[in-house]
């Protein structure tokens, strides 16, 4: 292994968590290709610059606090880098039921307020954005149908 490419994987697993596929991109832009990124990626594994349920659950955290993101897109993600059914179930349990519905509450209440139209117009409109969002749909509509205060 090249130290001077060692030193750059791993400031770049150290900066944030990565996954596997982050880290094989970032070593194939750094020239590295083959059986070579599979020994880079088990020297961070044993240095402990990489843990893919490390980086699920902090992905997981990011997406849905900072990002507003639903289960579906958050899982549909993960899935697109690679992550283990295993590691996004596992990770997805530190989502607590009742702050999802909370958050989604939160979020449909904000997106009515801002869109401007019919009462049907609106409900679509809603219902779009949130899907887009990975949302699920039946507990949108389980939002839009709730009592309003």
């Amino acid at each position: 292994m090249e130290s001077s490419i060692k030193k750059k994987i791993e400031f770049y697993c150290a900066y944030q968590e990565r996954c596997h596929y982050d880290v094989s991109n970032k070593l194939n832009k750094l020239g590295v290709f083959g059986d070579e990124v599979d020994e880079y990626i088990c020297y961070l594994i044993d240095e402990n610059y990489l843990s893919e349920t490390r980086y699920s659950e902090a992905f997981i955290r990011g997406k849905f606090n900072y990002n507003n993101w639903g289960r579906i897109k958050i899982i549909r993600e993960l899935k697109v880098r690679n992550i283990s059914e295993w590691n996004i179930n596992n990770a997805l349990k530190q989502i607590d039921d009742k702050e999802y519905e909370k958050k989604l509450n939160k979020i449909c209440d904000k997106q009515i307020k801002q869109i401007s139209g019919s009462s049907s117009e609106i409900r679509n409109k809603v219902i779009r954005r949130l899907t887009q969002k990975g949302w699920e749909t039946d507990l949108i509509i389980k939002c839009l149908n709730r009592p309003t205060k």
